[in-house]
């Protein structure tokens, strides 16, 4: 019983091992350095000076960074609910058809997710052209002249999460549709005995039954909306940067554009330490929920 239980340990760790190495390497080292950069005055390539807080003092101090955190912020709440809820819808819908018909909706919502920013940016800019955009017809309506949204400051976010929003349910609606399949149609059959409607029936069982891929769905769209870039920046050329900056963008500015690589270390380890409470906090109080 000795042998078997150190050989199953023995062979638990082999298989282990080249995990733990790769996130030791690839994932824990990189953060460690990171958090180490940003107590330096460092440019992007090459050694700095070791300044203590400074760089964090001045973050705290930085009108931008603020900026940044405060469009984020928007974004996310722009993003993280609005895109859980079209997924929710999209994958009832969905999940009514039968045979090839589910399978042709299925990847119709699905096919934006594969295509990359680039493609999704080209095909939404095309979309909002004050020229011959086909979004302009209904933008005319509304404000009485074509207006360019990408270049409208208080239109700029919204315009991004809509197109955010499109881009990636296909994958929330998969994540759903596989938590609607585990629900036995046993249930459904015997609430419609008790005369049971569909509003009620949602709310009584296919709510509470799904509750535990709704907090994944909302904690990975966290996760993916508070490190937003490429959208914002592709949509943004052209246009003042500072009304729409976001927090990666920042860190792309301070790192790449203006070679501070201390600095914008400073502001990775302020965006990785808000994207873990967040996440923390948001993934606890929805599986507190959840418990009830």
């Amino acid at each position: 019983m000795i042998r078997s239980r150190r050989s199953e340990i023995t062979w638990a760790l082999i298989l282990v091992a080249p995990f733990v190495a790769a996130y030791l390497v690839l994932f824990i080292w990189p953060t460690i350095q990171m958090v180490l950069l940003s107590f330096t005055d460092a440019p992007l390539i090459g050694p700095g000076n070791w300044i203590g807080l400074d760089n964090y003092f001045e973050m705290f101090d930085d009108r931008r960074f603020k900026t940044a955190v405060v469009n984020t912020g928007y974004f996310v709440l722009l993003t993280v609910i609005p895109n859980t809820l079209v997924g929710l819808l999209i994958a009832i819908g969905v999940n009514r058809l039968k045979g090839w018909q589910q399978s042709l909706v299925l990847a119709l919502f699905f096919l934006p997710y594969i295509l990359p920013v680039s493609v999704v940016y080209l095909m939404w800019n095309w979309m909002f052209d004050t020229q011959f955009g086909i979004m302009q017809g209904p933008l005319t309506m509304i404000f009485g002249k074509p207006t360019h949204v990408f270049r409208t400051t208080w239109l700029f976010m919204p315009a991004v999460a809509l197109v955010t929003i499109w881009w990636t349910c296909g994958f929330n609606i998969l994540l759903f549709l596989a938590g609607l399949r585990s629900i036995s149609p046993e249930i459904y059959e015997a609430a419609s005995l008790d005369n049971a409607g569909r509003f009620k029936q949602f709310f009584r069982i296919t709510w509470p039954l799904i509750w535990p891929v709704t907090a994944l769905v909302l904690t990975i769209q966290l996760i993916l909306q508070l490190k937003i870039f490429d959208q914002v920046y592709l949509f943004v050329q052209g246009g003042r940067a500072d009304p729409s900056m976001v927090l990666v963008q920042y860190i792309y500015n301070q790192a790449f554009q203006k070679s501070e690589g201390g600095y914008a270390a400073t502001i990775s380890v302020a965006l990785f330490v808000i994207i873990i409470t967040v996440s923390v906090l948001q993934y606890t109080a929805l599986r507190a929920r959840g418990a009830k």
